[in-house]
Order: structure tokens, then sequence, then C-alpha cells
């Protein structure tokens, strides 16, 4: 009996996948463990692998977005059936997907076995349907007014993907900026019967300055579709802060102390510490002395966590991701810095597991690198709170009665207000203070 292959949840907040790329094709054989396609979750670009052994029989959805556990696949045995074990399918789907994406197969056979009419239809009707297309592409065309019969595709079977419809874009957008580059000439209209003909000509200008050519009425703008991740973070920020009643506790740091232990320690360490490396490790210190910073909210208990996972806020070009260094407490500076890199080179190439972005408890978020003094940071569900690390600056400081310079760095807390109280998240604030300032404190 044939294989229906539907899209897994691959993530915790997923909801749909977007499929980038087959890397098997119709006819195939395969086998279980055999990476069938690459999948875009909301956390990252992940393998869909193989649990059947025989032959890929047919691809239900080449590109685009799969609700989960919708049809994608099947794999049977070479010459079986696919359309009948589809249909055995029909209606078997915990959310109703497979009775939808077998009349989407049924309606794509009718399509290739009934020849296209000769007239095109506008764009937007009932026709763009029926032609072959990427989900994202028909999305894009819709949105862009293009008539999907007017365009060659050049995916698998001549179907139209979203590099189709761009190209598209960009030609129609050519046209309207060359024609308004070139002033229109006024028409020349006769004078009336009997009246002097007027015999002035265009003034001469004043000053040799182009004319602003625009095109009147129209708005210069450009849409991106919005991506699985994006989508996933708008959900979880806008469920994070209008759900969590958020509170901030901002201390200034002293780092003259920590910038003369990291020259020095960089002397010894097989690794260069970075600054960012003295928080995480300030902070998984003193989280457990702070059980209540290291908490979450469960809605029938707060749950304190004896482990101390810290998130670590990395940013991609198409949204944010929040790799975890597991037992921060009990690694070195050295094995922080080797395992931020290392998560940090994942996130941005979007090859992060499931289980290296989940189970933190605490939440890091550093802006200084970019010149940012301070800020305040939105919480990481379902930790209570995430710190948010400002900048080093050169500002002048009193000791000892004395004005002297002094390197300052700002850092702000937010915490759920359901779980922690002010007095505890100052008192966190405080040691962490404490051990930056006395970065010995980080080595015992």
């Amino acid at each position: 009996m044939a294989e229906i292959i539907r899209m897994p949840r691959m993530s915790d907040t997923m909801e749909e996948g977007n499929i980038v790329d087959w890397l098997v094709e119709e006819g195939d054989e395969v086998e279980p463990g055999q990476t069938l396609a690459e999948v875009e979750t909301d956390k990252a670009t992940m393998e869909l692998d193989s649990y059947f052994e025989g032959v890929l029989l047919h691809i239900a959805v080449k590109e685009g977005a799969v609700p989960i556990d919708g049809v994608i696949a099947v794999i049977g045995e070479e010459g079986e059936d696919w359309k009948a074990a589809l249909a055995g399918a029909e209606g078997t789907s915990s959310n109703g997907t497979a009775k939808k994406e077998t009349a989407d197969v049924k309606e794509e056979q009718a399509d290739s076995e009934t020849p296209a009419p000769a007239t095109a239809a506008p764009a937007g009707s009932d026709a763009d349907e029926r032609i072959k297309a990427s989900p994202l592409a028909k999305a894009m065309a819709k949105d862009a007014g293009i008539d999907l019969s007017t365009l060659s595709g050049s995916g698998g079977n001549g179907r139209i993907v979203k590099r189709d419809v761009e190209e598209a874009g960009s030609k129609a957008t050519d046209v309207p900026q060359k024609a308004a580059a070139t002033p229109a000439t006024p028409p020349v209209t006769a004078a009336p019967q009997g009246s002097a003909a007027p015999a002035s000509a265009a003034p001469t200008p004043s000053a040799n300055v182009p004319a602003f050519a625009f095109n009147a009425g129209s708005e210069n703008y450009s849409d991106t579709p919005v991506s699985q991740m994006r989508k996933a973070v708008s959900r979880l920020v806008t469920n994070s802060k209008f759900t969590a009643p958020h509170f901030y506790v901002t201390v200034e740091i002293d780092m003259g102390k920590a910038w003369d232990f990291r020259k020095k320690i960089n002397e010894v360490a097989p690794v260069k510490i970075s600054f960012n490396d003295l928080v995480i490790k300030a902070c998984a210190t003193n989280l457990l002395k702070h059980p209540v910073i290291n908490s979450s909210w469960q809605e029938s208990a707060i749950r304190e966590h004896k482990d101390v996972n810290i998130a670590v806020a990395v940013a991609i070009p198409d949204g944010l991701m929040m790799p975890v260094v597991r037992y921060a407490n009990m690694k070195s500076l050295s094995q922080v810095n080797v395992e931020v890199k290392e998560l940090v080179g994942l996130a941005k190439s979007r090859k992060l597991g499931q289980e290296q972005m989940s189970g933190s408890t605490f939440s890091v978020s550093n802006l200084g690198m970019f010149g940012v003094e301070e800020f305040t940071a939105i919480l990481n569900p379902p930790n209570a709170c995430i710190l948010a690390v400002g900048g080093i600056a050169d500002k002048p400081v009193v000791k000892d009665g004395e004005v002297v310079p002094g390197k300052l760095m700002k850092v702000t807390i937010s915490c759920d207000h359901r779980v922690v109280d002010g007095a505890s998240a100052a008192a966190f604030l405080n040691d962490v203070k404490a051990s930056l300032e006395n970065p010995i404190r980080l080595m015992v």
C-alpha cells in the first residue's frame, strides 16, 4: 500500500511549512532516512527525511506553503496507483487538509488533460487557479495584478514559481519609469480663425536644472512576502507583549575591571572571550541564587527551573532566532564562547535543530555591538525574564571623590510581573553588576 507523506510539525510553534526545494524527483527510489526536501519552518530551514522505502510516485506540492498534516507526496511500489492512495487518505487528516490536497491533485490532473482556452483571463480570475503555479507565485501575482496566463513557468513541468512573477513585475515597472523619464510633448493647437497666432515660444529656463520626473498619482513601494519565521516572530511577540505584563529595571555597570580582565584572560584563553560571554556567564552564575528569575509562568503554577539554559538572541536577515546555551552555569568562559559561536553560525545558515532552540530558562539580547546604549526587550516565552545589553561607553565617573574616565554599560531586565516583582529583579541585577565589576567572581 502506498504511503502518504504529510507535512510534519518540525517546531513547537510551527503552523505550516514552506517547501523550498525537492532533493528527489518523481520516479526516484528512496529509502528510510533519505532526505526528500528542504522545508522552511518558522525557525529554520530543515531537512524532511523519509520514513519509508520505495519509489517517489507523486509530489503533491512542489513549492510553497503547506499546513501541518497537509499531503505533500506519495511513496510506494513502482507502478502503484498513487491516485487511489490519495483518494483513500481523503478525510483522514486531523485538520481536514488531506481532502483539500486530494481535490487539488484531481483539479491539476483535469487541467493537464484539458487544453487551456485560447483567450487569456484577467488577473485574479478563476483561470489563475487552474494554471500550474506555486501558492507563493499565485499570491504574489494577485497582489501585483499580474495575469498568470501571460507568464512562462521556469519550474518543473513549466510550473510558474516566485522568480517568474518577480521578473514579470520588474519588466512591468521598467516601462512606466522610462516613460516618466521622458517629458511628454504638449500638443500643438491651431489658433481660432480670425485671431493672431501667438508668436511666443517656450520660455527659456533661468537655470540649467533638469526637470524632476515622477509618476503623478502613483505610489512607489515594494512588497515582500512574509516568511514563515517572520510570521512566527509576529505571533510570539504579540502574544508575549499583550499577555505577559512587562516591567523593566535598568542598572549601569562600571566595566573598567571587566575590560582589563578580558585583556588578561585572552592572553591565555584558547579562544577570544567577548564581553557578551562575560554577560552570559554573569547571568548564569547568579540565576540559581535568584530562582524566581529562572522561572516561567505555567497558568496553574510558577515553574522554578533547576537548570540554567540561556537563550541568546541572534539577528538574521528575515527574523530573530533564540538558540540555547544549556547548563551555562557549569561551563567555562571558553566553553560558552565556543558554543555561542557555533549556535550563531547555525542560526545564520538556518540549520539549527529543534533541540538547540528549546528549553531556555532565561534570555539575553545584546545590541551593544551596534552602538546602542540602552533598550528594552520583549519577553521570550515561556521565560519570565530577558536581559537587554547595551554598549560600553567611555564616560566620566566619580571614584573616591574624584572624576576619572570610566567604561559604563547599561543593562535592562524585562520581567513578567505575574512571576517576578521589582525587588527580585533589582536584587538579581545587583548581583550581576557585582560579578561584572569584580569579574574574578566568574571564575569561582
